[in-house]
């Protein structure tokens, strides 16, 4: 179930970058960056990184590369912890 839902989110992920690129060539109303880090942060990363490189989208604007990295780095951070027993131990004291 939860392989279906990071299909799902990274097809979406990918899918909105790519169309907010379409969208931003041809003075369409903008998805927000907000929107699209979010798709990001419920599991959409890989899919929005892919379509960042791909459509070359939102690669030279320094904030929106700042705070994608960062969601990144807390994610690799979060999937590490969750890899070992004390990781685990861990997060749970944190939810």
């Amino acid at each position: 179930m939860i392989a279906y839902y990071l299909i799902a989110v990274n097809l979406t992920a990918f899918a909105a970058y790519v169309r907010d690129k379409h969208l931003a060539e041809t003075g369409g109303r903008r998805i927000s960056e907000n929107t699209l880090l979010g798709l990001a942060f419920i599991g959409g990363s890989p899919g929005a990184w892919a379509a960042m490189r791909l459509a070359r989208h939102k690669t030279r604007k320094t904030s929106f590369q700042t705070s994608f990295r960062a969601l990144l780095a807390l994610q690799i951070v979060l999937l590490v912890a969750a890899s070992t027993e004390r990781g685990r131990a861990f997060l749970t004291l944190l939810v």
